[in-house]
């Protein structure tokens, strides 16, 4: 199957603006660029040989996406959350995440659970070979697909919106053994349910499927904010 990083980027307007846009938001993606981290215009310019103009394209289309900030005087940088904004963001997943799952008729066709089982062999071969890039592909893929069985396209996007938002979040997650191993873990549980008929056993194991990175990036803010209090 062939995976592609796909986000709500829209593929119409300047293709190097769009490259741009993609480039950075996989660099975020795999931890290359921090959160808070600045996105000088004119590094931007001379790195894929583009206009001043080409660069602000591409860094408002990410913009809307809510992964970078502009600030005025300061310029662009990754979004920093704050723990309230990573915490408040989370709650948003999992109600969103909840209801979708819910809203899956179960028991789901066979023919669809064979297609969401080989995203996952997908996802399983590229932790085993420590390919990032394919490693967060299939992962986005093979939960909205499952959550596209909700039949409800707006929730979909919603749930996608939020899954994009936390880019930063769940950066560490990709490359952390530990919760590479949970994630295969849920994803077989997740196949499994959808076989079945308990709908509330789903929409639990979507939520707690998210929560180890979201603890993650908590504990690094608050030993952060602890330096901080430091005299």
């Amino acid at each position: 199957m062939d995976l592609d990083l796909s986000t709500d980027l829209a593929s119409t307007g300047d293709p190097l603006a769009e490259q741009i846009a993609r480039a950075i938001e996989e660099d975020i993606v795999f931890g290359r660029l921090k959160p808070g981290q600045k996105l000088p215009e004119e590094d931007l310019a001379e790195r894929f040989a583009a206009s001043r103009h080409q660069v602000r394209e591409g860094l408002a289309r990410l913009s809307r996406m809510g992964i970078v900030t502009k600030e005025r005087n300061r310029g662009v940088s990754v979004r920093r959350f704050s723990v309230d904004e990573v915490r408040q963001i989370y709650e948003v997943r999992e109600i969103l995440q909840r209801q979708a799952a819910l809203r899956i008729p179960l028991p789901v066709d066979e023919p669809k659970i064979t297609a969401l089982a080989a995203i996952n062999d997908d996802y399983e071969r590229a932790v085993a070979a420590g390919d990032l890039r394919r490693i967060h592909a299939a992962n986005d893929l093979f939960h909205l697909e499952i959550f596209r069985l909700c039949g409800n396209e707006r929730l979909l996007s919603l749930v996608k919106h939020y899954m994009d938002l936390t880019y930063a979040v769940r950066a560490a997650g990709f490359s952390d053994p530990e919760n590479l191993e949970t994630s295969r873990r849920h994803h077989r549980i997740m196949i499994r349910l959808l076989r079945g008929k308990d709908s509330w056993a789903l929409a639990q194991i979507c939520v707690d499927h998210i929560q180890p990175t979201k603890t993650q990036y908590l504990a690094v803010l608050d030993d952060r904010e602890t330096m901080n209090d430091l005299p």
